[in-house]
């Protein structure tokens, strides 16, 4: 790197925790995340002595005329990889289709630039995707819900994929591969159903996933895991009644019950596959048995909004960028040597 700028450390201290994150919400969803979780995330940062920001891609420009010494600006301001970690997890909801290429090449330049990334570009596939998922993580303690995925496009309507349906019992769940939050959750009856669905994924060329439905009530377990280990409380979202969908966007009730003692004891399964500072794992209850739903590498710390101080939700920020900056020494110290390789790593723990 060539001589710093006001801002650019030189000790080797984190000050900044950058997210990239596509600048598409409406005024309506920014109205609503900003007190939800985005603000707690500032001023957690800002108690730790670290500054936290949110910007989309291009916020990030790149000099790189000496390829010897590039030099990286974050909003016309010098960053290096002592001073600065950026969240790079893939978002991919249908407003945000045009930024992924974006997105994905960030990533990828951040990295060749030796950038510490909580959440490397080799991981964006694998968490964004709901097969991939469940498939990386095949040998879970918790066993995966059974799972069928299918693309869509210009020949959805010849029906090819219902090859691949022939031993799905109904009702069954239709969702995007995808997406988060709830979006795009549905209730299949019969293949009929599925048939009109898969025609209105055609519209946007969104792959779907079908999974048994494990019943009316069916409770959403988030493990939150920090530096390898479950935090001991987890996010339980309970539907609303004739939902299928337990999600708060889509009316379900949160609450934080201490981690059952069997989630407790898979966490150290996911945590070697996945040795990364934060992210979450999705389980679901079916009255009787929990599944393995799905990873969230940047799932979101929601309030407890029955503590109005946010006790635990400030605690849990704080431990998970605490992690971060764990990470980052560990990187650093490492000559950025340290990486996460999703083919390699299968290899070496299954």
């Amino acid at each position: 790197m060539s001589t710093p700028t006001s801002g650019y450390d030189r000790d080797g201290t984190l000050r900044r925790l950058c997210w990239v994150f596509p600048d598409r919400e409406s005024t309506k969803a920014q109205a609503a995340w900003h007190p939800f979780f985005w603000d707690a995330y500032a001023q957690v940062a800002d108690e730790l002595g670290l500054t936290w920001c949110r910007h989309a891609a291009d916020a990030v420009t790149v000099d790189g005329l000496d390829s010897g010494s590039p030099r990286v600006f974050h909003e016309g301001e010098q960053v290096s990889p002592a001073d600065t970690l950026f969240i790079t997890a893939l978002y991919s909801l249908p407003y945000q289709s045009m930024d992924i290429f974006n997105q994905y090449a960030l990533y990828a330049v951040l990295e060749q630039l030796g950038f510490y990334l909580p959440f490397p570009p080799g991981l964006s596939p694998i968490a964004n995707d709901k097969l991939a998922t469940l498939l990386y993580f095949a040998g879970s303690p918790i066993p995966p819900i059974p799972t069928v995925r299918i693309g869509t496009g210009r020949d959805t309507g010849k029906y090819g994929y219902e090859v691949a349906l022939e031993k799905l019992t109904y009702p069954a769940i239709v969702k995007p591969a995808g997406w988060c939050g709830g979006g795009g959750v549905n209730l299949a009856r019969s293949a009929e159903d599925i048939r009109g669905l898969a025609t209105l994924a055609q519209g946007g060329d969104t792959t779907l996933v079908i999974q048994p439905y494990l019943g009316d009530g069916t409770v959403d377990y988030r493990v939150y895991v920090i530096d390898g280990q479950a935090y001991p409380y987890v996010l339980r979202r309970t539907p609303e009644a004739g939902s299928p969908v337990s999600n708060a966007s889509r009316g379900g009730v949160m609450d934080f019950p201490p981690v059952p003692p069997e989630l407790a004891e898979a966490t150290a399964y996911f945590a070697r596959r996945l040795p990364i500072p934060f992210f979450c794992i999705d389980f679901l209850h079916d009255g009787e048995r929990f599944w393995f739903s799905e990873l969230e590498p940047d799932g979101v710390i929601a309030p407890d909004f029955d503590d109005p101080d946010r006790t635990l939700q400030h605690d849990m920020i704080r431990a998970r960028f605490t992690a971060y900056r764990a990470g980052h020494r560990r990187w650093l110290a490492s000559g950025g040597a340290l990486s996460f390789n999703p083919a390699n790593l299968g290899k070496a723990t299954s």
